[in-house]
C-alpha cells in the first residue's frame, strides 16, 4: 500500500467528512494491542473529529489473562522442581502473591524466552529438570506453541510441558456485544490475528449485529483509512466487512496454521479478565497431547482470584472506562510500579495512556509531531511485542 502525503490527507479528509455528515457521536473499537499503541504514538486520537471516539478493547493477551491464571504460573514457578519459561511481558504482572519477577527473587527458576522452541531446547539440554512453557497469546502465537508440542512429541522430550492460556479473539468480541455494557458502532479489527484467522471470521458481527468491521494494519494511514470506512458505512447505513490490509490478510487466512491449531488444540471455555467466562474462547491441548499438558502433569486447579483492589483493568479492557477514570492511574499505578496488567504490558491501554496521552505540553507536542508525520506520509511503526502483537 502506497503512503503518499496525498493519500494520508485523503484518508483523514474522508473521516472528517463522514463524521460531519453523521451529525451524532459514534464510537469505534479496536481489538488489537498494536493498534492501541500505534494510535497513541502517532497522535491519531488528537486529530479525529470531536464526534468520533476510538476505544481500546480486549486486544492485549497479557491484560486479558485472568488473575487465577497468573497465580497458577506463580505457584508452578515456586514448586522448586520446575523451570518456568515465559515471555518478558508476563514477568511483572501481579497475582495475589506477587509476580513472576518477585518469585524469581525468592529463588524460583523463571526464564524469559523469545519462543516456545527456546523452552523446548532448554528441556532437551536439561533432561533431569521439568520445563514448562507459559503459553499466553491469541491466534498469532498459538501456532508456534502447537508446532513446538508436535516437535516435543516427535523427539520424545518428556520433561517438556505447556501451561496453555491461549485465547481466541472472535468469541471475546461476541461476548462484548452480548454483555450489553458497550455501545460501539463498528470495529477496527486486528491485523496480526487476522493473518491467521482470515478476514471472513468477523462476518457474523456484520450479519448478526449490523456493525461494520474493517481489518487494518498498524501504520497511521491504515488506521485512518479504516476509521474513514467505518464512519462512511455508518453514515450510509450499510454495514459491511472490509479489508484494507490485503498485503498481509486474506479472506481465508493461513490455512496451514489453522490446521496445526486444530491438530493440537481444541476450544474450551475460559475466564477473561473483565469479561468473565467466555464459551469456546480458549485453546486447550487435545487428549492425545495430555503428556505435554502442565495442568494435568502437575494437577493444577485454577481458582477465582479477584482483581487488585481499586484496579479497573477489567473495565478498561471492555471499553467501559478509560485509564484516566481509574483512581490508581498515574498515581499508585505507573509503569515503574504497575498494579494491573494494562500498565505492565507494552500493548496495554493504561501504559499507552501514561506514555502518550497525559495532558502535558511535552505530550501535546509529541502528538502534534506524530500527526504531522501522518499527514505528510510518515510511517511511524508501533513497537512490536516479542509475544503477540495482535
Amino acid at each position: 500500500m502506497s503512503r503518499t502525503p496525498a493519500e494520508c490527507g485523503e484518508a483523514l479528509g474522508r473521516l472528517r467528512a463522514a463524521a460531519a455528515a453523521l451529525g451524532r457521536a459514534v464510537r469505534f473499537m479496536e481489538v488489537c494491542g498494536t493498534h492501541t499503541v500505534s494510535a497513541f504514538r502517532c497522535g491519531l486520537h488528537s486529530v479525529m473529529p470531536e464526534n468520533v471516539t476510538l476505544l481500546s478493547g480486549p486486544g492485549c493477551p497479557v491484560c486479558v489473562t485472568a488473575q487465577g491464571e497468573i497465580d497458577l504460573l506463580i505457584d508452578l514457578a515456586l514448586r522448586g522442581d520446575v523451570t518456568l519459561c515465559t515471555y518478558g511481558d508476563m514477568m511483572r504482572v501481579t497475582g495475589s502473591s506477587g509476580s513472576l519477577e518477585k518469585a524469581r527473587g525468592r529463588g524460583a527458576d523463571v526464564r524469559v524466552v523469545y519462543s516456545p522452541m527456546d523452552a523446548l531446547a532448554l528441556a532437551a539440554a536439561r533432561p533431569d529438570r521439568q520445563v514448562v512453557f507459559a503459553a499466553v497469546g491469541f491466534e498469532t502465537t498459538a501456532p508456534g506453541t502447537a508446532i513446538t508440542v508436535l516437535e516435543a512429541r516427535r523427539r520424545g522430550i518428556g520433561n517438556f510441558s505447556v501451561l496453555a492460556s491461549h485465547k481466541l479473539v472472535m468469541p471475546a468480541m461476541l461476548a462484548l456485544l452480548e454483555s450489553g455494557r458497550i455501545n460501539v458502532q463498528g470495529f477496527l479489527c486486528p491485523g496480526h490475528v487476522s493473518v491467521i484467522t482470515g478476514s471472513e471470521v468477523y462476518r457474523p458481527i456484520v450479519e448478526r449485529y449490523g456493525l461494520p468491521c474493517v481489518v487494518a494494519g498498524f501504520e497511521p494511514l491504515q488506521m485512518a483509512l479504516g476509521l474513514a470506512l467505518l464512519a462512511e458505512m455508518v453514515r450510509d447505513g450499510r454495514p459491511a466487512l472490509e479489508n484494507v490490509y490485503r498485503q498481509a490478510v486474506s479472506a481465508d487466512g493461513n490455512r496451514r496454521a489453522q490446521q496445526v491449531l486444530r491438530e493440537v488444540f481444541e476450544p474450551a471455555d475460559t475466564t477473561w479478565r473483565g469479561l468473565g467466562t467466555v464459551p469456546a474462547s480458549a485453546l486447550v491441548l487435545r487428549e492425545e497431547f495430555a503428556p505435554f499438558d502442565a495442568r494435568r502433569r502437575f494437577h493444577l486447579l485454577q481458582r477465582h482470584v479477584p482483581e487488585p483492589p481499586g484496579c479497573r483493568c477489567g473495565e478498561v479492557i471492555m471499553g467501559v472506562c478509560t485509564p484516566a477514570q481509574c483512581r490508581l492511574f498515574a498515581t499508585v499505578c505507573n509503569p515503574t510500579n504497575p498494579v494491573g496488567p494494562c500498565m505492565v504490558s507494552s500493548e496495554g491501554t493504561c501504559q499507552a495512556w501514561f506514555k502518550y496521552r497525559r495532558t502535558t505540553e511535552a505530550q501535546a507536542a509529541q502528538e502534534r509531531g506524530g500527526i504531522a508525520a501522518m499527514e505528510t506520509g510518515g510511517t511511524r511503526r508501533a513497537p512490536g511485542s516479542a509475544r503477540d502483537g495482535v
